[in-house]
């Protein structure tokens, strides 16, 4: 099960309405689905808010500014990226820069890292499932 706080949800109600212009231009495109993937934008997860995320593969994708190189800034990142991948999450960190640099490459980048993720859920067998108890076929 997926929770998160009060306090998280609280961050990302926020976040989706105010948002930088890195995460907007890539949410821009993340919206239309690329790859047939499904993405959220600022997700509450636990105490924390994933800036994107593709919950049917379990992948995180954070866009990170200049704060991200300062002070403690990098071993929390660290630390939060470990608590991520112990609830079962691929974390990928952009910099704001490069998706400003290329956004086409970005987006690229974010698909071909989400389908690289095995799927939450697996199709079923070619003949489909097997029948139920008391079934005859």
């Amino acid at each position: 099960m997926l929770n998160a706080s009060n306090r998280a949800f609280r961050i990302a109600r926020r976040e989706r309405r105010t948002g930088n212009l890195p995460e907007v231009l890539v949410w821009r495109e993340l919206r239309k689905r690329p790859g047939g993937l499904k993405f959220r934008r600022q997700h509450p997860l636990g105490e924390v808010v994933l800036d994107f995320v593709c919950l049917e593969r379990r992948a995180a994708i954070e866009i990170d500014g200049l704060a991200h190189d300062r002070g403690d800034r990098p071993l929390r990142d660290l630390n939060r990226d470990a608590s991520l991948q112990s609830r079962g999450f691929a974390v990928l960190r952009i910099p704001a820069a490069f998706v400003l640099k290329d956004l086409n490459a970005a987006i690229g980048g974010i698909v071909a890292f989400c389908l690289k993720q095995p799927p939450l859920h697996h199709q079923p067998a070619a003949g489909g499932p097997p029948p139920r108890s008391g079934e005859v076929f």
